[in-house]
């Protein structure tokens, strides 16, 4: 689930931007309606709450380069969950990991809404076809939680953190709170084991921001200005990453003019080093049932921290270029093979991304 911090260049490009009024063309559209519409998707659950409203709040759960690789069926008693493959980011995600990581997200959100109307759910994966989650709906009490609380503020928190470390006893929640059968959760505190976790996730950075194929992908899901940003309501959104908005037709340009192995690296330097902690996601198994469940556990993990006032944001480089048994060991599991990195630690929330509309994802 490559979130990408993307970091459009020198204090000397966008001067030079500036001066010349690139940064104030009137064809990027407004960032004030793009606020709007991206916190109107957050309004809290209504009560009772219909099948929109329950997949409404499915889809604000996590998900890769926020592509929303999701189509929900409403059925007789409940929801099911497919993947959409016209989605797929094929270079940094090939065996699909993150699609269907992006699935359990959603399941998780889904099942929260629904106990919180007292339809309790425990969505189960479905090998038929290309594999589905299955979520039929019980009845009992409303339960709420603050998991579910945190759903519409939980994000993706691109930014340098504090560096304040996280107290014991809020580390131990967020590691009950990630607790689910087939899924084991390493959460690393210690500063020289990050550090060779940091030195691990540059050299697999490297490798990515020098491959043709995924600049040429991660180009088609960035989302430079309000206006693109409203025209798709998915991608990464660059005001989001706390970038400044760009006009589309010299965006591309400015981008590969600083989008550099040396650049990308100072800032990922900077954002680890400022990081409380990193966790690291590992599947019992290593299939499409087992990959729902990591991204069920990493949801559950993302809202718990969202109810602690503590930030997530993905590390992801060396499970999308090979090197995932190397991180696995740098992270104490050298038998295992992990399928999410995540560091963690507080920080200021930044702008919230879009979400495509319920009509158009649920059938």
């Amino acid at each position: 689930m490559n979130r990408r911090n993307i970091l459009w260049g020198s204090g000397a490009v966008l001067a030079a931007a500036g001066a010349g009024g690139l940064l104030s063309y009137a064809g990027m559209g407004s960032a004030a309606e793009q606020v709007r519409a991206a916190e109107a998707l957050r309004t809290p659950l209504s009560a009772p709450a219909d099948i929109q409203e329950l997949v409404r709040y499915a889809t604000l759960a996590a998900n890769s380069h926020n592509t929303q690789p999701w189509r929900f069926v409403a059925t007789a008693g409940g929801v099911e969950i497919h993947p959409d493959f016209s989605r797929r980011t094929p270079v940094v995600d090939p065996q699909d990991h993150h699609l269907f990581i992006s699935l359990g997200c959603a399941a998780e959100n889904l099942a929260l809404a629904a106990a919180a109307q007292g339809r309790p759910t425990e969505p189960r994966f479905d090998p038929a076809g290309d594999g589905r989650l299955l979520c039929d709906f019980g009845s009992g009490a409303a339960a709420t939680s603050p998991l579910f609380d945190a759903i519409p503020a939980r994000q993706s928190t691109r930014n340098v953190y504090d560096g304040r470390a996280i107290d014991p006893a809020d580390l131990a929640t967020l590691a009950a709170a990630a607790a689910i059968p087939g899924v084991e959760t390493a959460l690393i505190t210690d500063r020289q084991q990050i550090a060779g976790l940091r030195d691990l996730i540059l050299a697999a950075n490297d490798r990515q921001v020098a491959d043709p194929a995924f600049r040429q992908e991660l180009m088609h899901w960035l989302r430079f200005n309000p206006a693109q940003a409203m025209a798709t309501k998915d991608g990464l959104y660059s005001v989001s990453s706390g970038n400044p908005a760009l006009p589309g037709w010299i965006a591309p340009t400015l981008f590969d003019m600083v989008f550099t192995q040396g650049a990308e690296n100072d800032r990922y330097r900077q954002q680890i080093d400022s990081a409380a902690g990193i966790a690291v996601f590992f599947a019992a198994t290593d299939d499409a049932d087992h990959w729902t469940r990591v991204g069920r556990a990493f949801q559950r993990f993302a809202l718990q921290a969202t109810a602690l006032d503590i930030k997530t944001a993905h590390l992801n480089q060396p499970i999308e270029t090979g090197m995932r048994r190397e991180l696995g060991a740098a992270a104490g599991q050298a038998a295992a093979l992990p399928l999410l990195c995540v560091r963690f630690g507080r920080a200021p929330a930044m702008p919230y991304s879009l979400r495509r509309s319920v009509r158009e994802v649920l059938a």
